[in-house]
């Protein structure tokens, strides 16, 4: 090869690995939401908020175990005393090693390990209803961008109708076959068909726009989304989805875990009821200088060591242990009505999706008939206008029709596909693809 060659192809090569003239990455629905749950801040902030309960967990296991410490202490009194005859340092430093280990407070301490337990759990299924929402959320805005692509299509094909139709209408015009009414008739159509454009084109480019965010994408990127607006059969009958729902809908396990949460502190107010029950074991040194080495008023015991077991029953506080267990109960009831009433919920709002997707699909049906039949009325009116046996009314009319049917199936299509997604999120699973599985 020779040198200029090899020159002219380095050269091609630096421009083309140049992210200006790089080929833009394509997303297809499934790899759009698999990107979103990678990048996404949401999920980020739910998962720090699973590993935080989790470590709170193992903040609440350590409280099983004893506690080891130290305390090292001065003292300093006014004047000079004796004991039993003898004299008293009037400065006294102490040091003391110690080791406390709880016996039995009133399953105070287990309820508060069994509380973070559920809190990780609870925040683990926090977790997975970040991904749903996040889930719901990209499909949702994917499906109204593939929507606003096939009306900016019908839009386009609308105005090149339009367009054509105003040559026809001039041409007969200029001949003196059609009247002047009809040219400008043509005319304000054509111009309220590319005003339709404009804004179905800015639709597209919002849309788009929203995908690049939730994707964590440059806002104005040349990311390419592509797919279709098509029919998937859902394959699950109104009791499956309920069963599914009721088993891994995270907002359901949520508040099922509030309520043992609830439960926990109530057996924490009654620990009130209990003694506390603690063995310790302790060693110590004293002296009159910082190295408690004892002192001349101190005799050579100057360390010692001691161990023990002690016990603590408040035996009343005005009431407090009795109302704060009723608190905690009638907050444990409150929690579980509220459980219930969100489960009731689910099931009125997963029927409601059921019914919502129904309809879509049966607006689908009717639509897609509809836009045969407007095609085929555009057809003829179109030709015998052109034979002059039809008016320009009838054309425009017809052309009307046509761009409504369009825009009514790709509306169908679209609350389908989005009714399909809002069904698999309000069931608890994951489905990117939204196909079966």
């Amino acid at each position: 090869m020779t040198k200029p060659a090899a020159r002219i192809l380095f050269c091609i090569g630096i421009v083309l690995s140049c992210p200006a003239v790089r080929a833009a990455e394509v997303y297809t629905l499934e790899k759009a939401v698999t990107a979103a749950l990678e990048r996404n801040f949401t999920i980020q902030a739910a998962a720090e908020g699973r590993e935080a309960a989790r470590s709170g967990v193992s903040s609440a296991r350590s409280a099983f175990g004893p506690v080891l410490g130290s305390g090292y202490a001065y003292d300093r009194r006014q004047h000079d005393q004796e004991s039993t005859g003898r004299a008293v340092d009037r400065e006294l430093y102490t040091w003391r090693v110690y080791l406390n280990q709880n016996l039995f407070s009133g399953f105070d301490t287990l309820a508060d390990y069994q509380k973070a337990a559920l809190r990780e759990e609870s925040a683990q299924a926090g977790v997975k209803r970040a991904r749903l929402e996040l889930i719901r959320l990209v499909q949702t805005h994917f499906v109204t961008y593939l929507k606003a692509l096939e009306d900016a299509r019908s839009a386009a094909d609308a105005l090149d109708r339009l367009r054509s139709q105003m040559n026809s209408s001039r041409a007969f015009y200029d001949v003196g076959v059609s009247p002047r009414i009809d040219v400008l008739q043509a005319e304000v159509d054509v111009s309220t068909a590319e005003s339709a454009l404009l804004v179905a084109e800015n639709a597209v480019e919002t849309q788009k726009a929203r995908l690049n965010t939730l994707l964590r994408l440059p806002i104005d990127g040349d990311a390419v989304y592509k797919g279709t607006l098509e029919y998937i059969d859902f394959g699950k009958n109104l009791d499956e989805c309920l069963q599914t729902a009721y088993k891994k809908r995270p907002d359901l396990i949520m508040a099922e875990k509030s309520v043992q949460i609830a439960e926990k502190d109530v057996t924490k107010a009654q620990s009130g009821w209990y003694p506390r029950i603690d063995a310790y074991g302790a060693w110590g040194s004293r002296g009159n200088t910082g190295s408690v080495s004892g002192s001349p008023n101190i005799s050579n015991r100057f360390s010692e060591w001691t161990v023990g077991v002690s016990a603590e029953w408040r035996l009343f506080e005005w009431g407090k242990t009795f109302f704060d267990t009723r608190q905690a109960r009638h907050e444990s009831s409150r929690l579980r009505f509220e459980a219930e009433n969100l489960k009731q919920e689910v099931g009125f709002m997963i029927k409601e999706r059921m019914l919502a997707m129904s309809e879509a699909a049966k607006r689908i049906k009717v639509a897609q008939a509809a836009v045969v039949q407007a095609r085929e009325a555009y057809r003829m009116a179109d030709a015998r206008y052109r034979r002059q046996v039809g008016t320009m009314t009838d054309v425009l009319d017809a052309q009307a029709k046509l761009s409504q049917a369009e825009a009514s199936l790709a509306g169908a299509r679209a609350d389908y596909s989005i009714a399909l997604t809002n069904i698999y999120t309000d069931i608890g699973e994951e489905n990117p693809s939204l196909r079966p599985r």
